[in-house]
C-alpha cells in the first residue's frame, strides 16, 4: 500500500506524517449516539469535574499557584509526579472542547491553563516539585523524579489543544518553551540521560508533527536510542528491565518490566520509527508487540501480572486472582495498537483495541463516574470493604472502586482517553474509508483527489451485532468494515437488501455509492465458551464466557441464595444463552467436598472425593467491565469446568 501524507494541524492524538491509514480528526468522525455517546457524556459531565474537584481539594492544582508565588518549597501537596494528573485533565478538557465546544468548560480550561503557565520558569522549565530553593535540584533524581514524564503529559495536552483548532493557545506556547528547554538540556550537546518513566518520547514526536518542528522528533529519537544502556540506577527490587533500560530497543524480543513504562516507550519508539523512516526499529516494535499480545496479555486485554513493580510476568504467567492489569497499562496498550494499525492496516490491532477498551479500560470507572479501579483483578476471592466517596484511598488493588488515590494516574488517564476515543473508530486512505470500531457515527471526510465520503453508522453495539452503514452523499470509493475475530466465519452482510460475501477479516465494498445506499453487517454476538492456551497454567481446567466483544464474569450476587461461590463449576455441555447484556449459564454446585480446613488439606487421590456430583442451577453472567457496581461481591472470569 502507498503511504498517505497528512496535514500537521489535524486529527486526533496520533497523526503520523506517513501511514497506510490516515487517522480522522474530530471534524471528520463523530460519535453521535448509543453506548459510546453515553460513555463520552458521562466523561464530559461527571468525570472531568470529578478529577478537577479532587485535585483542587487536595492541593495538586494549588501546587502551581504556590510555585508561581514562590512558596511551594514550603508546602507541596502529593508525590513528585502529581503535575502530570493536572496535565492529563487539561488534555481531556482540550479533546472534549474539540469534540463539543462548551463555554463553561472553555472558561474552566483557560483558568487552569493560566495557573499552570504562571508557574513556568523563564528558561521554560516547569515542575512544582523540583528546582527552587528548598527543593531538590532539577534532574537530580531521573530514576524516580518523573520530571520528563510530567513534561510529556503537558506536551500531549498542548497537542490536543493545537489539533482542536487552537495552535496558538497559551498551553501550546508553554509546551513549546518547555520542549525547547528539554532540547537544550538533553539534546546532543546536553545531558546524556533519560527519564525513569517514558512518556516524553511519544509526546515530543506528536508536538513535532503538530507544529512542524523536526527538532522535537529528533530529540525523541535521541531518548529512544539512549534507553537500554543501564544508565539508570537500580535497586534491590527494581532492576534495569523495570525501566526498559536493560537492552537497546532493537535487541528486545518482548515487552517487560513496568507495564505502563513499557507501553508508553513502545508507542514512542513506533512514532520515532515512522517519522525517521527507520523500518528496522518499526519491525522491532512489531516483533515485541506480537509476542507480548500472544503470551503476556489477559483475556480482557489487560497487561501486567505482577503487583510488585506493576510489571509483566514471564510468558504465559497470567494468574487471574493476582492480575494487576493496571488501567493505565491498558490505555498504553491501546496507544501501541493504534500506531501499528495505522502503519499496517492489520485488523488484529483493531481487534485488540476493541477488546482492551471495552473490558480492560471501561472496567475502571464506576457506573456513576465517581470512583475508579487502578488495578483490575480477574478473580475476587474475598468481599471488599466499602469505600467512601469523600476519602482519599491508597491504590485500589482488587477492592471496590475508590474516588481518588494517593497515586491517581488512572482516573485522569481514563478521562483523556474517553474524550478522544472517537479517533480510534475510523480511518481513510487514498481510495476510501475504514471502520475499525462500531458505534453510532457520523463520518464526513475528503479523499486526496477531492472525493467526499459521508456516512452515518447506526448500531446497538456492543450488545447487538447489527451494524447499519448509510451513505449520505453519492461518491465512488471503497468502504471497509472490520470483521472481528470472534465473528469470522459467522458474519453476514447485505447491500440494499442483496447479500454480500463475507470472507476473512475485512468486508470490502468498492463501488459508485448513491446517497441512501445501505450496507448492513450482522455479527454473531451469541455467547461462547473460551479456553486459554495450555501454557497459562493458572487457568487450566477453567473456561471463560464471552459475548461478542465483551468478556463476561460471574458475580456472587447473581448466584441463587445458599450457593457457595467456590462450589460452582460451569456445565460446558450446555451452551450459554444470551441475556440483554450478558449470558445465562448452567452451573453445577458441588455436593462432595475435599476440604479439611482445620487439618493438613492435601490427600491421596484414592482417598479424596474424586467422583463429584451436584445439583444444577442457572446464573447470569455480566460484562466484566460492569462488575462491582452493586456493592461488594466475589467475582471470577475463569470458571472451573464441570467434567
Amino acid at each position: 500500500m502507498t503511504l498517505t501524507t497528512t496535514a500537521v494541524l489535524a486529527g486526533g492524538p496520533v497523526v503520523p506524517s506517513r501511514s497506510v491509514l490516515r487517522p480522522l480528526g474530530p471534524d471528520e468522525v463523530r460519535i453521535s449516539g448509543g453506548f459510546w455517546a453515553d460513555t463520552q457524556e458521562l466523561n464530559a459531565t461527571v468525570i472531568l469535574d470529578h478529577c478537577e474537584t479532587w485535585m483542587e481539594r487536595i492541593g495538586w492544582i494549588g501546587n502551581f499557584d504556590r510555585a508561581a508565588d514562590g512558596t511551594v518549597a514550603e508546602h507541596h501537596d502529593g508525590i513528585e509526579f502529581v503535575d502530570s494528573e493536572v496535565y492529563k485533565l487539561l488534555e481531556a478538557m482540550a479533546w472534549e472542547l474539540g469534540r463539543h465546544p462548551d463555554a463553561a468548560l472553555e472558561a474552566r480550561y483557560s483558568a487552569l491553563v493560566d495557573r499552570v503557565a504562571a508557574a513556568q520558569e523563564p528558561d521554560g522549565y516547569l515542575h512544582t516539585a523540583f528546582g527552587r530553593p528548598g527543593q531538590r535540584p532539577r534532574y537530580s533524581d531521573l530514576e524516580w523524579g518523573h520530571e520528563l514524564y510530567c513534561f510529556g503529559h503537558l506536551i500531549q495536552a498542548a497537542v490536543a489543544r493545537a489539533r482542536s483548532g487552537h495552535p496558538d493557545d497559551v498551553l501550546v506556547r508553554v509546551a513549546r518553551r518547555l520542549a525547547d528547554h528539554v532540547d537544550r538540556e538533553f539534546g546532543e550537546e546536553g545531558r546524556d540521560a533519560i527519564c525513569g518513566h517514558p512518556e516524553i518520547e511519544p509526546a515530543l514526536v506528536e508536538l513535532g508533527r503538530a507544529l512542524g518542528e523536526p527538532r522535537y522528533v529528533e530529540l525523541a529519537r535521541i531518548f529512544v536510542e539512549r534507553r537500554g544502556r543501564r544508565t539508570l540506577a537500580t535497586t534491590l527490587f527494581q532492576g534495569s528491565d523495570y525501566f526498559l533500560d536493560d537492552m537497546p530497543v532493537r535487541e528486545a524480543t518482548v515487552l517487560r518490566g513496568h507495564a505502563v513504562r513499557a507501553a508508553y516507550f513502545t508507542a514512542g519508539a513506533a512514532d520515532v520509527a515512522v517519522e525517521t523512516g527507520d523500518d528496522g526499529l518499526l519491525a522491532a516494535v512489531q516483533r515485541q508487540w506480537r509476542r507480548t499480545v500472544a503470551h503476556r496479555t489477559y483475556l480482557t486485554g489487560g497487561i501486567g501480572s505482577h503487583h510488585q513493580n506493576e510489571e509483566f510476568g514471564a510468558d504465559d504467567e497470567l494468574p487471574p486472582d493476582r492480575a494487576y492489569a493496571e488501567t493505565c497499562a491498558a490505555i498504553g496498550s491501546v496507544m501501541v495498537s493504534w500506531r501499528l494499525l495505522l502503519q499496517t492496516a492489520d485488523p488484529s490491532h483493531a481487534d485488540l483495541i476493541e477488546r482492551t477498551l471495552l473490558n480492560a479500560v471501561l472496567v475502571s470507572p464506576r457506573a456513576d463516574g465517581r470512583a475508579f479501579y487502578y488495578a483490575n483483578t480477574l478473580h475476587q476471592r474475598e468481599l471488599a470493604s466499602e469505600t467512601h466517596d469523600d476519602e482519599l484511598s491508597e491504590r485500589a488493588e482488587a477492592n471496590l472502586r475508590a474516588p481518588w488515590f494517593e497515586v491517581s494516574c488512572c482516573p485522569t488517564n481514563v478521562a483523556r482517553t474517553l474524550a478522544s476515543v472517537g479517533a480510534y473508530f475510523a480511518t481513510a486512505d487514498d481510495d476510501g474509508v475504514q471502520l475499525h470500531q462500531f458505534a453510532d457515527l457520523e463520518v464526513d471526510t475528503a479523499l486526496p483527489d477531492g472525493r467526499r465520503v459521508a456516512l452515518a453508522v447506526r448500531t446497538g453495539y456492543p450488545f447487538d451485532g447489527r451494524v447499519v452503514v448509510s451513505v449520505t452523499e453519492a461518491s465512488e470509493f471503497t468502504l471497509c468494515l472490520r470483521i472481528p475475530a470472534w465473528s469470522r466465519g459467522r458474519a453476514r452482510a447485505s447491500l440494499n437488501g442483496g447479500a454480500l460475501p463475507v470472507d476473512g477479516d475485512t468486508l470490502r465494498v468498492r463501488r459508485a455509492f448513491a446517497a441512501g445506499d445501505e450496507l448492513v453487517l450482522e455479527l454473531d454476538t451469541s455467547p461462547r465458551f473460551t479456553v486459554a492456551p495450555d501454557g497459562v497454567d493458572a487457568v487450566r481446567g477453567t473456561v471463560a464466557v464471552e459475548r461478542g466483544p465483551l468478556v463476561l464474569c460471574l458475580e456472587s450476587v447473581d448466584l441463587p441464595e445458599g450457593v457457595a461461590f467456590d462450589r460452582v463449576r460451569i456445565d460446558t455441555a450446555t451452551a450459554p444463552e444470551s441475556t440483554a447484556t450478558g449470558a445465562s449459564v448452567r452451573l453445577i454446585v458441588d455436593d462432595g467436598r475435599n476440604d479439611a480446613p482445620d487439618d493438613w488439606p492435601y490427600r491421596r487421590l484414592d482417598a479424596a472425593v474424586t467422583a463429584r456430583s451436584g445439583r444444577a442451577v442457572t446464573a447470569d453472567l455480566m460484562p466484566y467491565a460492569h462488575w462491582a457496581n452493586r456493592g461488594p461481591s466475589l467475582m471470577r472470569v475463569w470458571i472451573p469446568a464441570a467434567g
